[in-house]
């Protein structure tokens, strides 16, 4: 924790230090907000121009100049009259002054170097002083100069809202050490090869078209296999624990989701259709409303719960251009949802053999998970349906299965659903990127609004429960993490191309092509390499689609009636019946290795 603090510190003051690089070259410069973030930071500035990579270079230089100077960091609160008297030329300072006022939250300013103690002035040149609530390093001496770095630019709208001001948002990397600082940009290069916006285009898994438009995946062949092998394995884990499969409209009513609460609180997330007679509709951002009016379809006595409804189905949500990311970020996404309608006594059980769907489908893997209990923020209660009671009562749920199952766990507070809070499974990549994957939502709030209930034992209504669970989350998000994490390199069971049959010379191609009909007989995804192309070019090609076996068949795989197999990534061949070649896939399908 000590060491988290202190390169916490060391990114706040780099980036006050390079708001002042940025003052000294500009200063007219307008200032926004300049955080830390995972692995650095950043600061946003209104500035008369755009940014080149020679500026950066120049702030950096300027930077690491400050840092010689052994510039003290203090601070001192401020009262409102004093700020705005301070910041009177920083219109994006004096809006969060306003806001800190009405939020009673106490000003504090932070100086770096030495200012006079008369008053203070932005621009200057022997001092910069910044609205801050602190966290800084005594002295710049505290930074290493080897171990930050400025890295991009990138546009950020004042406040994230579209309707303000657009600004420049500077960002940087910032260790304890150069060679951390070194090992971050190695991995950056790793991802890099790694992406699986590149690679997706590589493997032929998905594309995107601009007629179609931004944000919106079309699935080439090889694609919806991976899709279907994904959605199957989830299927296979949920049927064992006697889950039925729904399906849903992809829109509705707004109706529906004005007594859900969605309507008030991402009406303009949605996608709306108004049909020709006037009628409101909306695309389906999410698929728990529409499963409650299955239950709600009839009554339902105490014997006929857990009601467990199944339902992998495509979302659509009005995301910005600018959010959008590959297949991270999407516009049109698929669900592999599922909701139980459940009595509160039947809670726990249930949310463990969720538990361990989640467990047995990520374990495949690789992944160890660790658990963030997602909460709501006491501070903001506005945020979510429901009332107090009903939220400690939920909390507590989780917090008393997360003990029993011993789990790693750590708190996301403010990170609840609007309606409930919900377990979220995170799962650090093949680089050491963190992801929240799977996640597992208790609802007491959306079963009240739907007055949902069964007949208990007396014969009474009695109100249910509703738990909410996605084990990939979406498919499409789910895709981009595994491609990355993985590097392309599927395994046997989930690769959509499992062997390719190569024949050497056109005469080997009439055994080439017998094998090919006996391997797809047996259920093995194969296909036959490019007449015309030689044998070199047709293993590269191969190896470069991350294919898990080339079959290499010639005279001599003709007499002994067998291949020579060349596995990925490995240089030695070795020659095998083909009886002994479709055992090998059965097991590493079977075992899914």
């Amino acid at each position: 924790m000590a060491k988290l603090k202190k390169i916490e510190e060391i990114r706040h003051s780099l980036a006050h230090l390079l708001a002042a690089a940025v003052l000294k070259k500009f200063p007219k410069a307008k200032l926004g907000i300049g955080p830390v973030i995972e692995n650095g930071f950043y600061y946003d500035f209104k500035l008369p121009r755009p940014l080149t990579l020679d500026d950066l270079k120049e702030f950096e230089h300027t930077m690491r100049a400050l840092v010689m100077e052994k510039l003290p960091f203090s601070g001192k609160k401020i009262t409102p009259a004093a700020a705005k008297k301070l910041f009177k030329d920083q219109p994006f300072k004096l809006d969060l002054i306003k806001e800190f006022v009405k939020e009673k939250k106490p000003l504090t300013i932070y100086i770096t170097g030495k200012a006079p103690n008369t008053k203070y002035q932005i621009p200057a040149t022997e001092y910069f002083v910044d609205l801050c609530r602190g966290g800084h390093v005594k002295n710049t001496s505290e930074i290493n100069t080897d171990s930050f770095k400025l890295t991009s630019v990138a546009g950020a709208y004042w406040r994230g809202n579209e309707k303000n001001p657009q600004l420049q948002r500077i960002y940087g990397a910032a260790f304890m050490t150069k060679k951390e600082l070194d090992e971050y940009f190695a991995m950056i290069e790793e991802a890099k090869r790694r992406d699986h916006k590149k690679l997706g285009v590589e493997l032929d898994l998905f594309t995107f078209s601009d007629l179609v438009g931004a944000g919106l995946p079309l699935w080439t062949p090889k694609g919806t296999i991976l899709r279907n092998i994904l959605d199957d394995f989830v299927w296979e884990l949920r049927k064992g624990y006697g889950y039925e499969k729904v399906e849903i409209p992809h829109i509705t009513k707004k109706d529906l989701y004005e007594t859900s609460g969605h309507w008030e609180k991402f009406q303009d997330d949605l996608f709306k259709i108004k049909t020709r007679e006037g009628h409101l509709f909306a695309m389906k951002p999410m698929n728990c409303p529409h499963h409650t009016q299955i239950y709600a379809r009839k009554p339902w006595s105490y014997r006929d719960l857990p009601q467990r409804y199944a339902n992998t189905t495509m979302c659509f949500r009005d995301e910005q251009s600018g959010e959008l990311s590959g297949l991270s970020r999407v516009r049109s996404f698929t669900q592999d949802d599922a909701h139980v309608f459940c009595r509160l006594s039947q809670t726990k059980e249930e949310f463990l053999k969720i538990w361990d769907i989640v467990h047995k489908f990520y374990g495949v893997f690789g992944f160890n998970l660790r658990i963030r209990v997602s909460t709501h923020d006491p501070k903001h209660p506005e945020k979510y349906l429901g009332d107090k009671k009903k939220w400690q009562f939920a909390e507590s749920m989780l917090y008393e299965i997360v003990k029993e199952k011993k789990a790693d766990t750590f708190p996301g507070v403010g990170e609840a659903a609007f309606y409930g809070p919900k377990l979220d499974f995170m799962a650090k990549d093949s680089l050491g990127r963190e992801w929240q994957v799977a996640t597992i939502q208790l609802d007491v709030n959306m079963p009240e609004r739907f007055d949902l209930t069964c007949v208990n034992e007396e014969g009474k209504p009695e109100r249910i429960v509703m738990i909410h669970a996605a084990i990939m989350g979406s498919i499409e998000r789910f895709l981009s993490i595994i491609i990355e994490h993985l590097a392309g390199d599927f395994p046997v069971w989930l690769s959509p191309i499992q062997a390719r049959v190569i024949p050497i010379a056109d005469r080997h191609r009439e055994y080439a092509e017998k094998i090919t009909s006996e391997l797809k007989d047996k259920g093995i995804r194969v296909d036959i390499a490019s007449t015309g192309e030689t044998l070199g070019k047709n293993i590269r090609e191969g190896e470069l689609e991350k294919i898990p076996y080339l079959l290499i068949v010639g005279d001599k795989e003709i007499e002994a009636k067998s291949v020579n197999v060349r596995e990925r990534h490995k240089k030695e061949t070795s020659t095998v019946s083909i009886e002994k070649f479709i055992e090998k896939i059965k097991k590493e399908k079977e075992e899914k290795k």
